[in-house]
């Protein structure tokens, strides 16, 4: 049985309005990404300047400042469970 006219505008209406919204929601979602990384990117270097800054020992770079901080927050935190 053919489709009527209003049936086929109907089912057109429909394909456009969806196409616009997934246009509109992949925008939305490509900013979101583009702002979240940007906004971590700003994060670690406010980071890396404060360790630079405060927390590095004489010849250390930043990258072994981070690295000997993780090591002794895992020690610490280790120390917390062994004790009863």
């Amino acid at each position: 049985m053919p489709k009527s006219k209003l049936v086929e505008t109907n089912e057109a209406i429909t394909e456009t309005v969806t196409r616009g919204f997934s246009q509109i929601e992949k925008g939305v979602v490509d900013g979101c990404g583009k702002i979240q990384d940007k906004v971590v990117e700003g994060y670690t270097k406010i980071e890396d300047k404060f360790v630079e800054a405060y927390l590095t020992r004489e010849g250390e770079t930043v990258a072994e400042a981070k690295e000997r901080l993780r090591k002794e927050q895992e020690q610490r935190e280790e120390q917390k469970k062994s004790r009863p």
